[in-house]
């Protein structure tokens, strides 16, 4: 009789079973997962919908011609003052330019400004966030002074004052709005950074001999993101409402660009016989901003109490 026979004869007597060979796994919970978003989603109409809108607002900002063929910087004077219709979704401008186009290559800019502000913000606060957060003592009250410094200034004041030493454009006013937001970064930085440090997988890590920059990197950073990605995608919505306020101020893009505040100031001017010049472009702003705060409310607690 061969040994594995009596092996085999053995693990049978004891009520053991060799495991069967299925091959290899599937991805674990993959459909589940996919699943559990489409429900949630489905669940909440309004995030749906919030959704819905932003994902168009980027399909507009980077590529405008999935929507319109017009040229936004092309008019014709004998269409000039056209209500909203099927021709023009969004009316005509003074100079018979089409609004609706104008409002989809506005987003490129506006999106653009955007997006460099929060980047700005998110940077340069997190990083003085963390390292006061991580290094603490005479470090971490430098840094906090200054970051009440900047707390104590409102945004909108410091970003004006900024964008008046830098000068006009939309970058500048970028730059402008994203430094007025980076001591709310630091703050939520710092914060979720000395409760992470505390930690009893962090203390463990640096009482087994880890070097600073690996605990830095393995485990502080890592499960300190959450916080200040959430309040990257509250504060987009804030820095539209920021950029597009400068723009109306004529301290954005010259014209004839179709900066989203530009298209409303020069629309308040014709109130009386035009009002879609300015309610039109002013709902496309607002519809952006209640989406970005909508997603945003829902990564920070729904989605958590979800899973």
């Amino acid at each position: 009789m061969s040994q594995s026979l009596v092996d085999d004869q053995a693990e049978a007597a004891l009520g053991l079973a060799r495991p069967v060979e299925t091959g290899p796994p599937a991805a674990p919970g993959r459909p589940a997962d996919i699943r559990r978003v489409l429900r949630f989603l489905l669940r909440r109409p309004g995030l749906l919908v919030s959704a819905v809108v932003l994902v168009l607002v980027v399909l507009a900002a980077f590529w405008p011609d999935l929507f319109t063929s017009q040229d936004p910087l092309k008019g014709v004077p004998s269409q000039n003052f056209r209500g909203p219709s099927g021709s023009h979704w969004f009316g005509t401008d003074e100079l018979g330019r089409d609004v609706f186009s104008r409002v989809v290559h506005g987003a490129q800019l506006s999106l653009k400004a955007t997006l460099i502000a929060v980047l700005v913000a998110f940077v340069v606060g997190g990083l003085l966030g963390v390292v006061a957060g991580f290094v603490g003592r005479w470090v971490d009250d430098v840094l906090m002074r200054f970051v009440d410094v900047l707390l104590s200034i409102p945004a909108l004041f410091l970003s004006l004052a900024l964008v008046t030493a830098l000068g006009y454009g939309t970058v500048k006013v970028a730059v402008a709005v994203g430094i007025a937001s980076v001591a709310s970064f630091a703050r939520v930085a710092r914060a979720e950074v000395l409760r992470v440090r505390q930690a009893v997988y962090v203390e463990a890590s640096r009482s087994c001999g880890t070097r600073w920059y690996s605990v830095l990197g393995r485990h502080v950073l890592p499960n300190a993101a959450g916080p200040v990605i959430v309040l990257a995608t509250l504060d987009f919505g804030s820095s539209i409402l920021a950029v597009s306020a400068l723009s109306f101020l004529g301290y954005g893009a010259p014209p004839p660009a179709p900066e989203w505040g530009t298209l409303i100031s020069d629309g308040r001017n014709y109130l009386a016989n035009a009002w879609w010049l300015t309610a039109l472009p002013g709902l496309a702003i607002a519809a952006t901003v209640l989406a970005t705060n909508r997603i945003a409310r829902a990564l920070d607690g729904e989605w958590a109490r979800q899973r």
